[in-house]
């Protein structure tokens, strides 16, 4: 158990935490979550005694084991990857390297051979002897093979070094585990795997992520950030949301008699227990059902962007035709044609692929061989994955936008960066600047400004808030018109897509289909298998 007790962080004037209380309790994981700036990570940092509080304690039942996901890619590179796994269980590692500087000894006396076998039994214990043989296991669960295994950290890459500290946090189950964006980098099948070992582990979880779907599988409870104060609610993220957006509804509508407002919470909860019920969470985590309580949860301060993609005119029936497209060492005789109003996922495990792809069909970059052809009646929008090239000036965000606007005044323009959450001085802020959220955000706006009939969107959910993830997600599900897109974001991947391109080095997948019945079709997983394994024979 972890006791949080009047716990208050203060910088200079600004208050980040004011007297919080907490109990975070076994076979529970928690999901942190606030606004941009609120403190989550500062709270997990707290968590886990890497920084102080201003005032107030937090206390761990005594005996239990608490492991950290580290941040830092850099920080074993001079160690194997099977020994960084195992210095995840500090006690455990430290007692092999006391038995092994004791052996090691040339004057090896009596008082050695009684403190090594005091050593061998507590190492014995810990069920020691397999600690390598279980971090091997767990190593190949999420993706690094043994090839790899006795490499040091130094010579791999960073997408393998996050899966490797991943490995680390959860070696050796610790009683306590803390994992501030666990999913970054990770692909598909291992982010799978991370949300049903989550979602069975019996000990205490505290995570921070941006995936909400993810937070969805794997969290029974919720910790809000909001007004200085940290709260904890039964249920999902999802539950959490839309509750806050209905306490939100019901504090405006002044008319609704409270038996009103008392009879439409029931029929959400009732709504949402469906839902869960009918859906592949495992059992344990059903259970939150149990706990769920609207009437806890307040209205929230945070503030959504207002996201709205609307066409100046309909799309022709003649979208994109694509044949032979080939681009070494990317893709190679791509064939397919798009149609009007289709949401296309573009997947991949060469994120770079696709991006080269989006490049290639917006005139970028030119292909090796093969064509494609544009409808006469399209008018594109286009969301690059780099977007630094268009942050180069010196101006500031009204002149920016203005750039792109058809309508040049102020007043306009000041309208729509406030719908983006710029307002007042923020929108003379520089280009220059401004923070990954913030530049996504100018982007998403000169896209609106277009009024496009289609849309090309390259990991769009990339350096955004929950928030702003949110309002994304709601303005693509209400476009009428056409989206080419590739994002990691699973919940707006499931809620957008209507059809799946796959790109492999030895040919594509194109099917008609949501994205988890495409996952979980066993037809397309054999094809999935076949190409990629094709890939590493060849």
């Amino acid at each position: 158990m972890i006791v949080v007790s009047n716990l208050s962080l203060r910088f200079g004037k600004r208050i980040l935490f004011d007297e919080v209380n907490l109990k975070f309790t076994e076979g529970n994981c928690y999901g942190v979550i606030g606004a941009n700036g609120a403190g989550k990570s500062t709270f997990l940092k707290i968590l886990s005694g890497e920084i102080d509080a201003t005032s107030g304690n937090v206390s761990i039942t005594p005996g239990k084991r608490m492991a950290v996901l580290k941040q830092d890619h850099y920080e074993f590179d001079e160690f194997t990857v099977l020994e960084t796994v195992i210095m995840g269980h500090k006690e455990l590692y430290g007692i092999m390297k006391e038995k092994d500087a004791i052996y090691a000894k040339e004057d090896f006396t009596d008082e050695d051979g009684m403190k090594a076998s005091h050593l061998e039994e507590k190492f014995a214990d810990m069920n020691g002897w397999n600690a390598e043989s279980e971090a091997g296991e767990l190593l190949g669960s999420l993706g690094v093979t043994e090839e790899f295994q006795y490499a040091k950290m130094g010579d791999l890459s960073n997408n393998q070094k996050v899966r490797i500290l991943l490995a680390q946090a959860i070696f050796g189950n610790p009683d306590i585990l803390i994992l501030d964006e666990p999913t970054n980098d990770l692909d598909i099948e291992t982010v799978g795997w991370l949300e049903n070992f989550l979602a069975e582990y019996k000990n205490i979880v505290i995570v921070v992520s941006h995936d909400r779907h993810f937070l969805d599988s794997v969290c029974t409870h919720v910790c809000d950030i909001d007004f200085r104060k940290i709260k904890i609610y039964g249920g999902s993220y999802t539950f959490w949301y839309e509750a806050s957006q209905l306490a939100s509804r019901q504090k405006s509508d002044l008319n609704k008699k409270n038996e009103e407002k008392r009879k439409e919470l029931q029929e959400f909860i009732d709504r949402f227990s469906a839902n869960v019920k009918k859906s592949k969470q495992a059992t344990s985590r059903k259970k939150m059902l149990e706990k769920l309580n609207v009437d806890e949860i307040d209205p929230s301060s945070r503030k959504y962007p207002g996201i709205f993609f609307k066409q100046e005119r309909e799309g022709g029936d003649q979208i994109l035709n694509v044949q032979n497209l080939s681009l070494d060492p990317w893709f190679k005789d791509l064939n397919f044609s798009l149609y009007k109003g289709e949401k296309v996922v573009f997947l991949s495990k060469e994120s770079l692929a696709i991006t080269n792809l989006f490049r290639v069909i917006m005139g970028e970059q030119k292909p090796d061989a093969g064509t494609f052809d544009w409808g006469i009646t399209i008018n594109k929008a286009y969301l690059p994955n780099d977007k630094d090239s268009y942050f180069n000036s010196d101006l500031n965000l009204i002149d920016w936008l203005r750039q792109y606007s058809v309508e040049k005044d102020e007043t306009f323009i000041r309208g729509f960066l406030g719908r983006m959450l710029f307002s007042g001085e923020e929108s003379l802020k520089s280009c220059k600047v401004l923070s990954g959220g913030e530049k996504v955000r100018c982007m998403l706006s000169r896209l609106m400004l277009q009024n496009p009939n289609l849309i090309i969107l390259d990991e769009p959910t990339n350096h955004l808030d929950l928030e702003s993830i949110t309002a994304l997600n709601n303005g693509l599900k209400n476009y009428e018109g056409t989206i080419l897109f590739t994002s990691r974001d699973h919940t707006i991947v499931q809620t957008i897509a209507t059809r799946v391109i796959e790109l492999t080095p030895n040919g594509m997948i194109d099917k008609s289909s949501e994205y988890d019945d495409y996952l979980d079709n066993d037809e397309v997983t054999q094809r999935r298998s076949e190409l990629y394994n094709l890939a590493l024979t060849t």
